[in-house]
């Protein structure tokens, strides 16, 4: 079983590339963010062509949106909203054997201050809640995949400079503080990070302001793929796209895939 997470910045400008990647890994189910898409306009016929039949999406026009994308059929399907707002971030469907979680968490804007600054106070209410969510609903021990865009980069070596990144957006003590209590809510098992060690670099996400971005390498890891523990010991292998990247038109995110044991 393998699933791709990738934020595509717009799903009907960048379908070529969905489809292209789909030809490359050949994934089960592949979860993507921010399409920018109401659901009316949402490019179906183009994914269920690749064998993608199974779709479950929610979308809004211009902004955020996430979309799950099947040749594995689900039972049941669910959208959930967040701390009082109905802004196409959290869709989930359940499989055989496992529900999936597709998530994008809010960028948060670029002053680090919930004070000063609503899109990062909206941020940190956000992980506030999916933490307690969370807990309250499940149990350790039940099979499930949190995967998306989770706008936070939360190890030392998840960004490109540690100390120059405390202080911007997706790296602060606070985002990586509420992060880390998210992710202790059940106990989750960061695939990524299974395959990686935590003292080597791992980014998912490059700027489109550094024009030289392989040179530099100047990233970060914000997608994220978590399992719970009784589904940690099926993890096989993972893969980080980087040379989509490059391809034309090119999200600033790059898809990341695991695989699994059936």
């Amino acid at each position: 079983m393998k699933i791709v997470t990738w934020n595509i910045n717009s799903v009907r400008l960048r379908a070529p590339s969905v489809v292209a990647m789909m030809q490359k890994l050949k994934p089960d189910i592949v979860c993507l963010q921010e399409t920018k898409c109401p659901d009316e306009l949402f490019p179906s016929q183009v994914f269920a062509d690749e064998g993608y039949v199974h779709q479950h999406f929610h979308g809004m026009k211009s902004y955020n949106g996430v979309a799950i994308l099947s040749k594995v059929p689900f039972t049941s399907k669910d959208i959930h909203h967040r701390v009082g707002k109905q802004d196409c971030r959290h869709i989930a469907a359940n499989f055989n054997g496992f529900e999936l979680h597709n998530i994008y968490i809010p960028a948060g804007g670029d002053i680090p201050d919930p004070d000063a600054n609503d899109k990062f106070a909206h941020k940190l209410d956000f992980v506030d809640e999916l933490k307690g969510w969370f807990a309250d609903r499940y149990s350790k021990d039940q099979k499930l995949i949190a995967v998306g865009d989770f706008n936070i980069a939360p190890l030392e070596h998840d960004v490109w400079s540690h100390k120059q990144l405390l202080k911007v957006v997706s790296h602060t003590p606070i985002e990586v503080e509420k992060f880390t209590k998210m992710y202790n809510s059940l106990d989750w098992h960061d695939a990524i990070r299974h395959f990686v060690p935590e003292n080597e670099k791992c980014y998912t996400w490059w700027s489109y302001r550094n024009h030289d971005w392989k040179i530099s390498n100047r990233g970060r890891r914000l997608d994220h793929i978590w399992v719970t523990k009784p589904l940690a010991k099926s993890l096989k292998k993972h893969k980080i796209l980087i040379e989509a990247r490059d391809w034309e038109q090119p999200s600033d995110h790059v898809p990341v895939m695991v695989e699994l044991e059936n």
